[in-house]
């Protein structure tokens, strides 16, 4: 149990730098903490729209991503297109974040919070 939870923490806070670099670059906002947020109710969205329509081929991700988008445009200023944009940072510094951390051992290549991750 407690094992789990350091899991869900991890990579919650991993989704969460890559949502905080992706909005600071996008937005300029610069709200830590509103990153946690976005990446826990994104995950949460994410997870709900997939288990719903992920079985549909091409429409079910599909939703799922725009659903993601949604409340990342919900969260931060800019439109759809910044909040790609934030999308898009949000996993290549995930990535990088999780690649590193893996390399040293310290957790598995997976993120909460950032779509395909």
């Amino acid at each position: 149990m407690v094992d789990t939870l350091i899991v869900f923490v991890v990579s919650l806070l991993v989704g969460a730098v890559g949502i905080y670099v992706g909005a600071r670059v996008m937005t300029d906002t610069d709200s830590f903490p509103k990153a946690v947020v976005t990446a826990l109710i994104g995950a949460i969205v994410w997870a709900v729209v997939a288990f719903f329509f992920g079985w549909i081929p091409l429409l079910g991700p599909l939703l799922a991503l725009i659903a993601y988008l949604a409340v990342v445009n919900w969260q931060y200023p800019g439109g759809w297109i910044k909040a790609a944009g934030i999308a898009l940072f949000a996993a290549v510094a995930s990535l990088v974040v999780l690649y590193v951390m893996a390399v040293v051992g310290i957790v598995g290549f997976e993120a909460l919070g950032v779509p395909g991750v």
